[in-house]
């Protein structure tokens, strides 16, 4: 099955997102979920938040007829290297990581920043000598506007001890210096141990 170009035309046309030709308002992304599409990641999310509006447009089966790619969608994305049979699991997926992107989705404004694939863990440009090699590559990175990507660090909660695994300890050890270095350095060994291609080429 493949969705004809006509509803989807008047239904983004209808909704102002588009106009009668077909192109996008400047204020607002079309964005077709699509297995073809370019890979949708944090940075992607983090632009899309920056519209007025978004419109995501999923395809069935065999997705949409192709001039809904050329003429309509401002851009195709998709959530990975695999197959689903629509795009509305992929659509819920960039929903919500968009959403909590915007001013006061999540509460505290600093939440979305210390997290996986946000790029600055609040470490870099103050670490030790210790993290010399890791402070000068992501340095260098970010004076050319690509921050290095890291997965967020580990999270604890009570109890302190559980089953004989402990929290470390430096993190009860209320030194904010010494856990915000244990956090530098565990969310970069977190990376090279399940996202080594996010540190490739960077000397980490």
């Amino acid at each position: 099955m493949v969705l004809k170009p006509e509803p989807l035309f008047e239904a983004v046309e209808g909704l102002g997102a588009a106009s009668s030709g077909g192109s996008a308002s400047g204020a607002a992304a079309v964005v077709l979920l699509s297995a073809s599409g370019k890979l949708f990641r944090q940075r992607t999310a983090q632009r899309l938040a920056e519209f007025e509006r978004v419109v995501l447009l999923c395809g069935r089966y065999e997705g949409v007829d192709e001039r809904v790619a050329e003429h309509l969608a401002t851009e195709e994305l998709s959530i990975g290297d695999f197959v689903l049979s629509g795009g509305e699991l992929a659509a819920a997926l960039v929903i919500d990581a968009v959403t909590r992107l915007l001013p006061g989705a999540l509460g505290n404004e600093a939440s979305p920043v210390h997290e996986s694939f946000s790029g600055d863990k609040g470490g870099v440009g103050r670490i030790s000598a210790a993290l010399q090699v890791v402070e000068d590559a992501a340095q260098a990175a970010i004076a050319h506007g690509a921050a290095p990507l890291l997965l967020d660090w580990p999270h604890y909660t009570r109890p302190a001890d559980f089953r004989e695994w402990a929290v470390p300890e430096v993190l009860l050890s209320g030194n904010h210096e010494e856990i915000r270095r244990w956090r530098m350095r565990t969310a970069l060994e977190k990376t090279r141990r399940n996202r080594p291609d996010l540190l490739a080429g960077r000397n980490l």
